[in-house]
């Protein structure tokens, strides 16, 4: 209850061992003078009793907040980074030190951090120093955190952690921890663009010319005028030699749907961020998001699935938002081996269009992802391998028989990668713009070409 003093210590606040010292000696020299009958150790005691009450004639009664700020609009492999452990004083007395942590991903590199805007540099030490500021009443203060982030996911900032000292550092706080926040950084799409050219384009509108008559802006040829040709379709040049009116014919513009299947039940290398190596997944992921950047922006569906034990698929769909539902599924692609065969379970009864164009984003490090290329070929897709495995992936070690096992499984490698080829499905390394430009052309002069019949 309160006393003549101020009110009681809350719960949270505990007695430093500067109090405890202050106490002490006050306590030893007050006996001392009395049983040696010595005024001046009662003066020499009296500054630290005056001052210890002084210090206790306002107490603290709130625990201090915390919070976690994490600036995350749009953030991109290799860019700024900015975020901020917000720190404030709820109590009717002012803390005279907060001592301040948080840890950190080893992805978000930090650069520089401090309060009020006077960072130090960081980038040597990280985070693993406490830092420390004084806050007033009724007042917050920020511990500003800048730097980079390395590679794409969700990274956490935090948890962090607080304790303040009031009452001229007597009383000080339990710790106060707050959990950590998610920040999403999206992968790095790199330049990739790609032939117009598609096997099968079997939507309304869009921008792939197709082998159908219709509203469009390639020639097709000119014919005799008929009922539902529209006038401004007229030859006028044609219609006056013949004396007969002509009609010029187009072809329609077709929009196309591209599935983007990434094959996760394996990964190799090691990921060294942004301006680092590639591991599969890394090469994975950024493929992923450069193919359906590329096929959005002209119009076309695109549909996300993993062939994987989770088998999470994403809906075909066009546009801006569909584009920005696609990085933020990219963000939880995880690499999960799989003792099962998911083909069943990925591929589903009527959930990959007859027409569709399916980009196979894969490493071929397990047997079953040939598997599955071959059983999509035979089906009658339309497929497209992109081979995400490093070209300097190096050997799993340099002693006894490791380098001539690496090589024997590089060739039965290559020797899967003729077979893929000999069934038709073409197998093309990933390397950003053009990497797909002639394996389209083959693939929709293949899907266009006459097809022979048995009598």
């Amino acid at each position: 209850m309160p006393t003549e003093d101020g009110p009681e210590p809350a719960a949270g606040w505990a007695p430093t061992w500067a109090l405890g010292r202050a106490v002490l000696l006050t306590g030893l020299l007050l006996i001392a003078a009395v049983l040696l009958g010595r005024v001046d150790l009662v003066v020499l005691a009296a500054p630290f009793a005056l001052g210890t009450a002084y210090a206790l004639r306002r107490r603290p009664t709130a625990a201090p907040h915390l919070e976690i700020v994490a600036e995350d609009a749009h953030l991109v492999e290799g860019g700024p980074l900015t975020g901020r452990v917000s720190v404030g004083n709820p109590d009717t007395v002012p803390y005279h030190l907060a001592v301040v942590r948080t840890r950190i991903s080893p992805w978000l590199r930090i650069d520089r951090a401090g309060f009020g805007g006077a960072g130090v540099d960081v980038s040597g030490a990280g985070l693993n120093r406490p830092f420390v500021t004084a806050i007033p009443t009724g007042t917050a203060v920020d511990l500003e955190l800048t730097g980079t982030a390395l590679r794409w996911g969700r990274h956490p900032v935090g948890p962090a952690g607080v304790r303040v000292a009031a009452a001229d550092g007597l009383l000080v706080s339990r710790a106060v921890v707050t959990e950590s926040v998610k920040l999403r950084v999206y992968p790095m799409t790199e330049p990739f663009e790609a032939v117009e050219a598609m096997p099968r384009a079997a939507g309304l509108v869009g921008a792939h010319h197709s082998r159908r008559p219709g509203e469009g802006g390639e020639l097709a040829g000119v014919r005799v005028f008929g009922p539902g040709d529209r006038l401004r379709r007229i030859d006028w040049r044609v219609s006056l030699r013949a004396r007969q009116l002509h009609v010029a014919a187009t072809l329609s513009d077709r929009d196309a749907e591209v599935v983007v299947l990434l094959d996760v039940l394996a990964e190799a290398g090691r990921s060294g961020g942004v301006r680092g190596a590639a591991s599969v997944l890394d090469t994975t992921v950024r493929a992923a998001a450069a193919i359906a950047e590329h096929y959005l922006h002209r119009g076309d569906r695109v549909a996300l699935l993993e062939y994987g034990p989770a088998a999470r698929r994403l809906r075909p769909a066009t546009g801006r938002r569909q584009y920005l539902t696609v990085l933020e599924w990219l963000l939880d692609t995880r690499a999960e081996s799989s003792p099962h065969e998911p083909y069943d379970q990925v591929f589903g009864p009527q959930l990959l269009s007859a027409d569709a164009l399916v980009v196979v984003l894969t490493p071929l490090l397990d047997e079953r992802s040939a598997q599955m290329l071959a059983r999509l070929a035979r089906g009658g897709r339309f497929v497209v391998a992109v081979d995400t495995l490093p070209a300097d992936l190096p050997p799993p070690g340099e002693k006894g028989w490791a380098p001539v096992a690496y090589r024997l499984w590089r060739l039965d490698r290559d020797t899967m990668i003729s077979q893929l080829r000999e069934h038709g499905v073409p197998v093309v390394p990933w390397a950003g713009a053009g990497s797909l430009d002639q394996v389209l052309r083959d693939v929709a002069r293949l899907a266009t070409a006459p097809r022979v019949g048995a009598r």
